[in-house]
C-alpha cells in the first residue's frame, strides 16, 4: 500500500472515531450504523430493534448508534473507515463489496431470485459464508448478517415504458457497481451513477431522465413529485447487509461477536417481512399522490438483461445460486 494511502486511511480513521466517540455512552462497546435510509423506512425500523435488543442482551455493555440518511457519510467512505479498523458499520448491498470479493456482485445480478423467500436462501447458505470468510481475508470486513430485505427494484420515469426499448437513451442514475451499470444497460438506458441523496434534485433539474429504487426508498426520498410512472420491472431483487470492522469485531468477547450476528439475523428478518406487507400501501400513496404505478410484462427485460451474467463474469455461479435455489 502506497505512503499517500496509509495516509488518507489513518486520516479517515481519525476522523471517524471523533464523530462516533462524541456523546458516547458509558458502554463498553460502541457500534455506529450508518444507513441512506429515511427513519420512515420498514427497514430503518429493524436496525431500531437491532439496537435495542444487542442493548438489552448486552446488559448496556454494547451501545448501537444509529445514523440515517448517510450522516456518516458515503457508503464507501464507511467502507474504507471500517477497514482502517474504526467501530462503524453500514447498510449496504452486495455490488459495493463486489470490489473487495467478486462474488457479492452477483447479489445485485437481474432477477437472480424472486422475493425475499428466494434471496433469503442464498444469503443464509453455507456457500455465502464462504463469501463472508474470504471478505475478512480480502479487506477487512466482517459480515454481521446479509438478509436486510429492501423489496424489488423498479423503474421511475417521466414516459411511458412498456419494453426495453422505451429506454433508450434515457439517463437512469443507479449505484456504481459493475452489475447495476451493466443490468441498466442491458435494460436500454444509460446508466448514470449519482449518491441516492441527489436524485430528487437531478430529476427536478432534468440531469438525468429517470432512476431505479424499491418502493420505500422511492416514497421516503418523495421521488413521486418529480418522477410520473413507477414501471414495476421489478429488475434487481435488492438484498443488504451490516457490513463492519473485522478487526473491530475480532477485538469483541466471544459474546458480544455472538450479540451482534444472532440479533443483526433477527431483526434483518423481521424488517424484511415488514417490508413485505409495506409494498401495496406505498404503491396506493404513491398513487394518491399522482404516480402511475404501471405493471409490465417483465419477460422482455428478463431476456434482455441475461447476458450481464456472462459479461461480468457470473456465468458458473449463476448455475451455483439457480442450484442452490432448487434444493
Amino acid at each position: 500500500m502506497s505512503v499517500m494511502a496509509n495516509a488518507v486511511r489513518t486520516a479517515l480513521f481519525g476522523a471517524v472515531v471523533s464523530l462516533v466517540s462524541f456523546g458516547a455512552s458509558a458502554a463498553d462497546y460502541t457500534l455506529s450504523v450508518n444507513t441512506a435510509l429515511s427513519q420512515q423506512d420498514p427497514l430503518y425500523k429493524g436496525l431500531e430493534e437491532f439496537k435495542a435488543n444487542v442493548e438489552k442482551r448486552s446488559a448496556g455493555k454494547m451501545a448501537v448508534r444509529l445514523f440515517p440518511a448517510s450522516q456518516l457519510g458515503k457508503d464507501e467512505d464507511l467502507l474504507e473507515q471500517a477497514r482502517a479498523g474504526a467501530p462503524v458499520a453500514v447498510v449496504v448491498d452486495g455490488g459495493r463489496l463486489a470490489v473487495f470479493v467478486k462474488e457479492f456482485g452477483v447479489l445485485g445480478a437481474p432477477y437472480i431470485a424472486q422475493g425475499y423467500g428466494g434471496i433469503r436462501k442464498v444469503v443464509t447458505s453455507p456457500m455465502f459464508e464462504e463469501w463472508v470468510q474470504k471478505l475478512r481475508k480480502a479487506s477487512g470486513h466482517q459480515v454481521l448478517s446479509f438478509n436486510w430485505w429492501q423489496g424489488e427494484r423498479h423503474m421511475l420515469t417521466n414516459k411511458p415504458v412498456k419494453v426495453p426499448a422505451d429506454l433508450n437513451g434515457v439517463r437512469v442514475r443507479t449505484p456504481g457497481a459493475p452489475v447495476w451499470m451493466e443490468t441498466i444497460r442491458a435494460m436500454g438506458a444509460t446508466p448514470t451513477p449519482l449518491p441516492w441523496s441527489e436524485v430528487y434534485t437531478a430529476m427536478q433539474q432534468q440531469v438525468i431522465d429517470g432512476a431505479e429504487a424499491q418502493d420505500p426508498a422511492i416514497y421516503g426520498s418523495r421521488l413521486y413529485e418529480v418522477a410520473k410512472y413507477l414501471t414495476k420491472t421489478g429488475h434487481i431483487n435488492l438484498i443488504t447487509g451490516i457490513v463492519t470492522s473485522a478487526a473491530w469485531f475480532d477485538s469483541l468477547p466471544k459474546d458480544m461477536q455472538t450479540i451482534l450476528r444472532e440479533e443483526s439475523l433477527k431483526a434483518g428478518d423481521d424488517a424484511s417481512k415488514a417490508t413485505e406487507a409495506s409494498l401495496a400501501d406505498f404503491e396506493k400513496q404513491m398513487t394518491e399522490k399522482g404516480m402511475q404505478v404501471v405493471d409490465v410484462d417483465v419477460a422482455p427485460f428478463r431476456e434482455a438483461t441475461a447476458p450481464v451474467y456472462d459479461k461480468l463474469g457470473y456465468g458458473e455461479l449463476h448455475k451455483q445460486v439457480d442450484a442452490l435455489l432448487k434444493q
